[in-house]
């Protein structure tokens, strides 16, 4: 199992926007195989941070979700929102294997 952790820095004037696009990728996720924990938007301290967890089986069909997200009409639309909207200053990816009891 592996799961991914994204930071966001987003810009806090368009918290709406990032927030469509969460919801977006939560479906698109899901969609494509995975298991998404959700988005996490700033509440209290930074408000410029937001991020997000989800999890595929393993490394390898993670990136067969990245293949295909490359080429599916809705990742590409969630993508161009983020885009057009300019919400999302940069992001970070990691890759983390969960322990469990």
């Amino acid at each position: 199992m592996i799961t991914i952790h994204l930071r966001y820095e987003i810009d806090p004037d368009k918290l709406d926007d990032f927030t469509a696009y969460g919801r977006a990728w939560i479906r698109l996720v899901e969609k494509l195989g995975g298991d998404h924990h959700g988005y996490f938007m700033p509440s209290e301290g930074d408000s410029d941070e937001a991020f997000a967890l989800f999890t595929f089986p393993s490394l390898a069909e993670y990136e067969v979700y990245r293949t295909a997200s490359m080429s599916d009409p809705e990742c590409q639309e969630a993508w161009q929102l983020a885009r057009d909207t300019q919400c999302i200053r940069r992001y970070e990816r990691r890759f983390l294997t969960p322990v469990f009891e």
